[in-house]
């Protein structure tokens, strides 16, 4: 099925015809696709016995091992069971704003992850050059696809993955620093960006709710329909420096956002 085939479907004047035309359609499809993850699991079950292993796979396909866990497994017969709890499979916080102490620590997520009393755990995707995108270029104040520090890590609660952190930094500032170097920065982001001599200003935080990229949903093992909500927070120096600009990817399933309000300037 195309979608030149949808449209022409789309022409068929009476209702109940065109409803009957495109079941079958989507019958046949549902049959290929199945027919196409059956293969897909037959292939990967070649490169098992050839000594790849799942982390080898899922580098080659660009996705998490526990991914190729699931595309191994396929559909299977599950036994007769109560109501479907909407319980997600694990709730973790992100605070905003994010409070200063929090800021601070070691790691954002790992400080909040404690807090709560979760196991978490963070592993670095990616750390390199890479262009800047339209929204992370404007909060830079750079221009869109010219090349930034990126250093991108999947975030884990007792297992489970919760949400993908990318920091971004101009390369014209931080291109020959340890910011642009592959290992976590020790002991702190923050701490090397005080070293490097930039003093903390002010910070703006938007959140955005949509639909994922396909990178996202299978790095996070999203369910089919489940919405990200983006969180972009961008800091300035005292001098009005972009300096650092976080763009968090949370699972909206496995999230709540507590807002904090500053006393002293509102009203009931």
């Amino acid at each position: 099925m195309d979608l030149k085939t949808l449209r022409e479907v789309a022409q068929v004047s009476d209702p109940v015809e065109r409803a009957r035309v495109l079941s079958r359609l989507m019958t046949e499809e549902q049959g290929l696709v199945t027919e196409a993850a059956k293969m897909r699991r037959q292939a990967i079950a070649e490169a098992r016995e050839s000594g790849m292993s799942l982390e080898d796979i899922a580098g080659r396909l660009g996705v998490s091992p526990g991914r190729i866990s699931q595309m191994r497994k396929g559909p299977a017969a599950r036994a007769p069971e109560g109501p479907a709890s909407s319980a997600p499979r694990v709730l973790v916080q992100r605070a905003l704003p994010t409070e200063p102490a929090v800021r601070g620590s070691k790691s954002l997520f790992l400080a909040e992850a404690e807090r709560q009393g979760l196991k978490a755990d963070r592993r670095m995707l990616y750390v390199g050059l890479e262009p800047a995108s339209e929204h992370v270029a404007a909060c830079l104040r750079i221009e869109p696809e010219a090349e930034i520090v990126a250093r991108r890590k999947m975030m884990s609660a007792n297992d489970v993955p919760v949400r993908i952190a990318t920091s971004y930094f101009r390369a014209d500032l931080f291109g020959d620093t340890r910011i642009a170097e592959p290992e976590f920065v020790t002991p702190s982001l923050q701490s090397a960006l005080t070293a490097l001599g930039y003093a903390f200003g002010h910070a703006e935080e938007n959140l955005t709710a949509r639909s994922p990229t396909t990178f996202e949903r299978e790095t996070l093992e999203l369910d089919p329909g489940e919405w990200v909500v983006q969180v972009l927070r961008a800091s300035y120096s005292t001098e009005g420096t972009p300096i650092h600009v976080l763009e968090t990817i949370c699972a909206a399933s496995r999230h709540i956002f507590p807002i904090g309000q500053v006393s002293g300037y509102d009203e009931f």
